[in-house]
């Protein structure tokens, strides 16, 4: 395991990247609210963490979140691939586009 700190032309990420293998795959983890949990949603640097991963040679993208489904037959940790995104957050940039990046949402 290994941490690395980095700058992207967006800012900092939101904490170090972690670099290791998981059975053998290698990976990178970043937690998008800090390891604190001390970044809102709102001011999460998507941009700079994007980059990060994208220099760092990442190609696929696997995002936990807390929210949970309204739907009985998904329960909690179901992997749903999602087919729709509403961003809620205002201060996301319009027009940032996720190039070639696969996103997979875990309920």
């Amino acid at each position: 395991r290994t941490e690395r700190y980095v700058d992207t032309p967006y800012g900092k990420p939101s904490d170090a990247l972690i670099l290791g293998k998981i059975k053998n795959v290698e990976c990178v983890l970043l937690a998008r609210h800090g390891r604190q949990h001390t970044i809102m949603p709102s001011n999460v640097n998507y941009r700079a963490n994007i980059w990060a991963l994208r220099e760092e040679g990442c190609t696929h993208l696997l995002v936990t979140t807390a929210c949970g489904s309204l739907r009985e037959e998904i329960q909690p940790g179901d992997i749903v691939i999602i087919d729709q995104f509403i961003d809620r957050q205002p201060v996301t940039p319009v027009g940032f586009v996720f190039q070639k990046m696969s996103i997979a949402e875990r309920t």
